[in-house]
């Protein structure tokens, strides 16, 4: 691919990554990202042979974002894991509140079914992080890091989901989500005071 045809192909996926942001996910069509980037609505297939290849493009810059996020927050080594997970926690769920559109595009079953552009291994670091986290926090626990990785992950998307619909706040009458995330936390690890 010549330097022309990087630029534009780049162009599609900034103009898209926008696109998500200020619009949502029901506006990243082809037509629209096209008209945006000032080219014909033919020219994203020429470097995306599909929508799906599109949109899994733009996500995969929702998951470097995120991964450079919690790495620049939960990277240092020498902190407490737990403390670690807190914080890898707060960031997962502001990432998913201040980017509700990209948060959606990213988890979107069928581009990860589909794995197109590799979305999958760019997905994946994360999870593996995570679950590095919980065997430091929980060493020699019963249960597989992994599981409960995954128990935690579902519970922090969950309540991201719930938050984000006002669902939350509504139920507990508090727009303190702190609270919440060391219950989460509290849930899957055992109490911080053990």
């Amino acid at each position: 691919m010549n330097e022309q045809d990087a630029g534009l192909r780049a162009r599609l996926i900034e103009v898209g990554v926008d696109l998500v942001a200020k619009e949502g996910t029901q506006a990243l069509t082809l037509r629209e990202i096209a008209r945006r980037a000032g080219v014909s609505h033919g020219a994203p297939r020429r470097y995306f042979p599909t929508h799906l290849a599109l949109l899994s493009a733009i996500a995969r810059e929702g998951f470097a974002d995120l991964a450079q996020q919690i790495t620049e927050v939960a990277g240092d080594h020498r902190a407490d894991p737990r403390a670690r997970l807190m914080t890898l926690g707060r960031c997962y769920l502001d990432f998913a509140l201040d980017h509700r559109g990209m948060f959606e595009l990213m988890f979107r079953h069928d581009l990860l079914e589909s794995n197109q552009l590799g979305l999958r291994e760019t997905s994946l670091p994360l999870f593996r992080f995570l679950v590095d986290l919980v065997a430091r926090a929980l060493p020699g626990a019963g249960t597989e890091p992994a599981v409960l990785a995954g128990a935690l992950w579902a519970n922090l998307h969950g309540m991201a989901q719930l938050w984000a619909w006002g669902s939350l706040p509504l139920a507990t009458g508090s727009d303190d989500i702190e609270p919440l995330l060391r219950a989460i936390l509290d849930a899957h690890l055992g109490s911080a005071d053990r």
